[in-house]
Order: structure tokens, then sequence, then C-alpha cells
């Protein structure tokens, strides 16, 4: 059986990250820095910029997110930090805000191809609300996806696929889109 441990990004798991992420940084040079930033940001920043922005974010010991490892080989991410972390969603129709209450997001998941469709996701979920609850979140906020058909292109599932959130706990608070719940986890349900 593999091992399968769980990081918050770190400088010390810094090099981990860049393993995941490769020389591209992900898909399209994100370096998952879509949500922290601007549409101007991010494409001025691209590839080797967002690089940059995510390593000072990490220097400065800002929550970021969650390494999966897999036997010590990186293997998996998702990224999660307070709400305000990520101005990007402030402007979406679909991922804006409910009410004005202090929220944590996870807003990504990426998993390296040889660990995919294993249930990682599930459990660097599981893992990153651990993480913020340590933190002192009491809500975790998500958007996943709700796939309209059996298989769909993974590139489309980077926010998650809904039934995981909801086999974890998250429940329904709104939905602007057919195919986009937003989803809230509460922790005071937990006792």
């Amino acid at each position: 059986m593999p091992t399968i441990s769980f990081h918050p990004l770190t400088p010390e798991r810094w090099t981990d990250f860049e393993r995941l992420f490769g020389t591209t940084g992900g898909v399209g040079g994100c370096w998952c820095m879509h949500w922290r930033t601007t549409n101007k940001q991010f494409v001025a920043q691209q590839g080797a910029g967002n690089r940059q922005a995510m390593r000072a974010l990490v220097e400065a010991s800002a929550p970021v997110g969650i390494l999966a490892c897999v036997d010590e080989q990186p293997a998996g991410w998702c990224s999660l930090s307070p709400r305000d972390a990520f101005p990007r969603l402030k402007t979406s129709k679909v991922f804006q805000g409910l009410d004005g209450q202090p929220v944590w997001a996870i807003v990504c998941f990426f998993i390296a191809r040889a660990f995919r469709r294993q249930r990682l996701s599930a459990r660097l979920l599981q893992a990153a609300l651990d993480y913020a609850r340590a933190r002192g979140a009491q809500i975790v906020e998500a958007c996943p996806v709700e796939p309209q058909q059996e298989r769909m292109p993974e590139v489309f599932a980077f926010t998650g696929i809904a039934s995981v959130f909801y086999a974890a706990g998250f429940v329904e608070v709104a939905r602007r889109s057919p195919t986009r719940p937003l989803l809230r986890y509460y922790f005071e349900q937990m006792a």
C-alpha cells in the first residue's frame, strides 16, 4: 500500500509544488494564481510571473493550499485560502459571495495524471478542511462542477466535482448556474 501524506504548502515544500506543476506551471502557466489575480494581472504575469507571485505568497507564510504526496512523490494539490485572497471570486457571477460571513474558499484541484481517478481529490478535500479548521475557519465554501455527462474533460473539473463535496458534508447554499452549485461546509455541524 502506498503511503499518502498531506502538507500545507510552505517554503520547505516548494520544490514538491514545482515538481507537481512541472515546467509549465500546471495548465497554461497558472501556478494556481488564476483566482488570486485579476484577469489583466494573470495574463501579464502568466508563466514565470505567476510562479514568482505564488512563491512570494508561500515565502510570506500565507495559507495557499495543501499538497498530497504518495510515497513522498507530489501527487495532488488543493488550493484554499480565506475568500478575500481570491479577488476574481468577487467579480464572478457564479462564484460571488453569498453574504458577509468570513469564509475560506476551495477554488482548485490539480492531480498528477498518474494519480487521477483514485479518489485522491476526496482525501485532499478532507485534508483541506482539517487545515482550514486548525486555522480558525468556521465556514469553507466551494463552487465545484456537477457534470452533465458521465465523463467530462478533466481540465473542466479543476474546481472539483460536486459529488465529492456532498460526500464530505458540504451543503448547497445557492445556485447561479445549472452546473455550478455554491456549497458550504459548516464546522459547527461537527460534534
